[in-house]
């Protein structure tokens, strides 16, 4: 069942699992400004982010997390038994949401 996507807004969680894979707390470079971090990504070393990511802290990374409303889906490992780096930062809201209608079987 690990190959099923989980929801978290745990920082340590989420440090654990990226790091744990290679990735690194990220902002998509040219978004953002002045204090505004920008879009936040995490970044896998080898993946299609060269180029377009500009490493940040973790603690500038959950800063915006946080004042954004953010959770992280994940996947431990993928259906074939491999280490997944599958993410997504999506609003806590939406992740709710569906938590809310896969328990009740919707």
């Amino acid at each position: 069942m690990s190959n099923l996507s989980q929801t978290t807004t745990d920082h340590e969680q989420i440090r654990r699992w990226a790091e744990a894979r290679g990735g690194k707390p990220a902002h998509v470079k040219g978004t953002g400004g002045g204090d505004d971090t920008g879009i936040l990504r995490i970044d896998f070393p080898g993946y299609s982010g060269a180029g377009k990511l500009e490493e940040i802290s973790w603690d500038e990374f959950f800063q915006k997390f946080d004042e954004q409303g953010l959770a992280l889906v994940y996947q431990e490992k993928t259906a074939e038994g491999q280490k997944s780096n599958f993410n997504k930062l999506v609003s806590r809201e939406t992740a709710d949401t569906k938590k809310h209608a896969a328990s009740s079987g919707r």
